[in-house]
């Protein structure tokens, strides 16, 4: 008999899930590459031995269909002028890989502090600043500190920007628009009314039935394409989202990314291209705050500084550790990957 052991950190959100495991560490294997989107790119050839690990651990038994965490690798080469980051993420969910996640920062942030990996503030007060190297680029998670606890996490994006404005697309539902836009990966942005949808619990399954099918209705848009790095392109997910009251900067959503997995936070890279939507649009501008509730009830908020070709969002919300386990991989395991009914 022979087992594995892999040792993972949960946290959560906003009530979406984040695993955090270390590539390199007991049973996972080292990811090879030179920087964070070159070791994405190992993970996701075809045949990678650290894909297994994913596999097993968002699968049910140790997961379930909408799990979402990431692997921790060295960060990216100091170029001239920088600080290193204190480590690099690649983040993966049931379909595979992401190029960001802002609730995955929030919760890094709050698991290094916690940790120990970065000090917290002297006194028990205060705020830190962790350097976090992900597949788009270098974010930070700000995490602000009270009476010894981390008291929220400040999600610091890259530059996020407009792609297209008002697209057509035919949907099962009728022909609607949306927005394109990029927050760290490429988000579509839908109007829930449009669709004859509310955010709400009630309409989840019908949610996550659009949202998918907009997705990859999208996702080959000339739009979608990323001008930089044509591994980014494509559409990660769909954004439906209802105003409240008519308030532009009080929104509620559901982000339906990858395939057919429903985000239960606000989401903070779709939050970031949001924000890069209504920038473009004249709603959001320095100095105002927008408010995202998700269709749980959670909230992010968001400011953003103004770029020269976008805006910097700067994305507040919550995060608190869940679990810290010892996953076991038994060889007389019938299922050793676990298994998915969708």
């Amino acid at each position: 008999m022979a087992r594995q052991h892999i040792d993972a950190v949960d946290y959560h959100a906003a009530g979406e899930p984040f695993r955090i495991v270390h590539a390199g560490r007991g049973a996972v294997p080292d990811l090879p590459g030179a920087t964070v989107a070159d070791r994405r790119e190992a993970a996701q050839a075809p045949g990678a031995e650290i894909d297994r690990f994913r596999r097993l651990l968002v699968r049910e038994p140790r997961g379930h269909r909408d799990m979402y965490g990431g692997f921790i690798v060295p960060p990216n080469p100091v170029q001239d002028g920088d600080a290193a980051a204190e480590f690099g993420v690649v983040f993966w969910h049931q379909d595979g890989y992401s190029t960001a996640c802002g609730h995955g920062t929030m919760a890094l942030g709050a698991w290094a502090v916690e940790t120990g990996l970065v000090p917290a503030p002297a006194g028990g007060n205060g705020a830190v600043t962790v350097r976090i190297d992900v597949p788009s680029g270098r974010v930070e998670a700000l995490v602000r500190v009270l009476d010894g606890g981390v008291a929220d996490v400040e999600f610091v994006n890259v530059p996020s920007f407009s792609l297209q404005l008002d697209v057509t697309v035919a949907t099962s539902r009728g022909e609607v628009t949306a927005d394109l836009s990029w927050g760290g990966a490429v988000y579509a942005e839908v109007h829930a009314a449009d669709l004859g949808l509310g955010i709400i619990p009630d309409h989840y399954a019908e949610l996550v039935a659009i949202g998918r099918e907009i997705k990859w209705a999208l996702n080959d848009h000339p739009a979608a394409r990323c001008a930089y790095n044509e591994r980014f392109s494509g559409v990660y997910g769909t954004i439906l989202f209802d105003r409240s009251g008519g308030d532009p900067l009080h929104q509620r959503n559901l982000v339906v990314f990858a395939d057919g997995q429903a985000d239960r936070s606000p989401c903070g890279s779709g939050m970031a291209a949001r924000c890069a939507t209504l920038s473009t649009r004249g709603l959001l501008r320095p100095g105002q705050t927008l408010r995202h509730d998700s269709i749980i009830g959670t909230t992010f908020t968001a400011t953003i500084e103004e770029l020269p070709d976008g805006v910097r969002p700067h994305i507040v919300g919550r995060s608190t550790h869940t679990a810290t386990t010892t996953f076991v991989v038994d060889d007389r395991d019938e299922l050793p990957e676990g298994l998915t009914l969708r």
